[in-house]
């Protein structure tokens, strides 16, 4: 598996991919991750995951520095699971500066646990279309353990 930081470094790696089936993730994978890596397979001729913790996405009072970050043991995960690349990237190489342009998602972001997570389902759909205009995959594929996140 290639691993990769930079958004350059992995647009270079994607030219020769072919059709590319993307899972993003914020790490710490568990089953129901590698599962949608492996049906990615069936999808595309590479499979690109990308492990990014997203600060846009914790409210104040979240716990944004306590997200659990397994990087290691995600790594072999996504290496068993024959995932071909993964993107990265630190917080400084998707938000360069201050993040200024938001996705702004319709209302029902607002209802269920988006009514007590402001933002969340915002800094969701901002950080998701940036790693689609970064990756450009024909497929995305993304679990449904969070109903109001997989609306969204």
């Amino acid at each position: 598996m290639q691993i990769h930081s930079s958004i350059p470094e992995l647009r270079t790696a994607l030219r020769q991919s072919g059709r590319v089936a993307f899972v993003p993730t914020m790490g710490n994978l568990h089953a129901g991750h590698i599962a949608l890596m492996q049906q990615a397979r069936a999808h595309g001729d590479a499979v690109v995951a990308s492990i990014f913790v997203n600060r846009l996405q914790f409210g104040p009072n979240d716990d944004f520095d306590r997200y659990p970050r397994t990087f290691d043991a995600d790594c072999a995960q996504l290496v068993a699971a024959g995932v071909d690349l993964l993107f990265a990237p630190g917080e400084e190489e998707l938000y360069p500066e201050p993040q200024e342009y938001h996705v702004e998602p319709p209302a029902t972001q607002n209802q269920l646990d988006g009514a007590f997570r402001p933002g969340h389902f915002r800094g969701v759909a901002t950080v998701v279309l940036k790693l689609f205009n970064i990756v450009q995959p024909q497929v995305a594929l993304f679990g449904k353990k969070d109903y109001q996140q997989l609306m969204v």
